[in-house]
């Protein structure tokens, strides 16, 4: 399998507790003989936590981070081990940890697993000591400062609406305007191609053109993942972008994981978010307020965003 064929989501344990409990129960109590008692702990509720799903939108790998800095928790399910599932939620939990500014990250590693955290360049410390019956020995990792870009947060919020699934189109177009009409002042959007279906819509545009032009402080961020599929066709939103590029931006993943991201999203700046897994489909879920969907999201968006390029192939369109 492909890095392709799953997904890192960063997770909300109280929005995702069910699937973050289906992974931990089957690696550390089932497989691991690990009471459950101890398993699940007051902690939990305090820490960042990352799900994978596989395509059918399962839960198959989770991990946690504290605010301390400590990654815990770390369980794949056998058979999707040793497919870079682990690695990459162990890079979720660093890139996180660099956001929120922290020095270090450090994980209480197994020792069947001290291999693995040494791969990814962390350093053993002290001795090895007895877990829940298991041994394992601390690592950390040091980790080098990055410059953070704040994003503003809206002052007034609702309450949270739970989502609601999306199976066809029709439906995604519907969410997809709700989201722009109810920007403040940002929108964010992931895609692989800026699906014309999707994006080049006559109401999409113009409800992005009307969302820029009515504000002056309006900024629209757009990832684009495979920009040469735009080569040959003249894309309304590009066209858009290139009239008034003080209010759009795009750019383009440098890095082969962010290129070959398979989901798409649009969040705005009032805790609203529309996930499809699949980009090609239009299968999701979206509401007009989550906040503890939005944030990871927003923070999945920044994170790439601060290691992608502006691109000059959008300029060199021809429109």
């Amino acid at each position: 399998m492909q890095i392709a064929n799953f997904y890192l989501e960063p997770a909300s344990f109280a929005v995702d507790f069910d699937d973050i409990r289906y992974v931990r129960n089957l690696v550390f109590v089932v497989e691991q003989q690990i009471p459950s008692a101890l398993e699940f702990d007051e902690l939990d509720s305090e820490c960042h936590h990352f799900l994978v799903r596989d395509v059918d939108f399962q839960p198959i790998a989770t991990c946690r981070l504290s605010p301390e800095g400590k990654v815990g928790r770390m369980a794949v399910l056998n058979e999707w081990r040793g497919q870079g599932v682990g690695q990459s939620l162990l890079r979720a939990a660093i890139d996180k940890a660099l956001n929120l500014g922290l020095a270090s990250i450090t994980a209480n590693a197994q020792v069947s697993a001290l291999g693995f955290y040494q791969k990814c360049g962390f350093a053993l410390e002290g001795e090895v000591f007895d877990e829940a019956g298991i041994p394992h020995q601390a690592s950390r990792l040091i980790l080098q400062a990055r410059e953070q870009t704040l994003r503003s947060l809206p002052s007034n919020r609702q309450l949270p609406v739970e989502p609601v699934r999306l199976e066809i189109l029709e439906s995604t177009l519907s969410a997809t305007r709700q989201l722009i009409g109810a920007a403040r002042r940002q929108i964010y959007i992931r895609s692989r191609d800026l699906d014309y279906a999707l994006y080049g819509q006559k109401d999409i545009v113009e409800a992005l053109k009307q969302f820029a032009l009515s504000n002056r402080n309006a900024s629209v961020q757009i990832i684009v993942q495979d920009p040469t599929s735009l080569r040959n066709q003249v894309h309304p939103v590009v066209e858009l972008a290139q009239r008034l590029p003080s209010y759009f931006l795009i750019r383009v993943p440098d890095e082969a994981e962010d290129l070959q991201y398979a989901s798409a999203f649009v969040i705005n700046d009032s805790d609203g978010y529309l996930f499809r897994l699949l980009g090609n489909r239009y299968e999701g879920h979206w509401s007009p307020n989550l906040p503890a969907r939005n944030r990871p999201l927003s923070e999945e968006f920044e994170r790439v965003w601060q290691r992608s390029s502006a691109c000059a192939e959008f300029r060199a369109l021809s429109l």
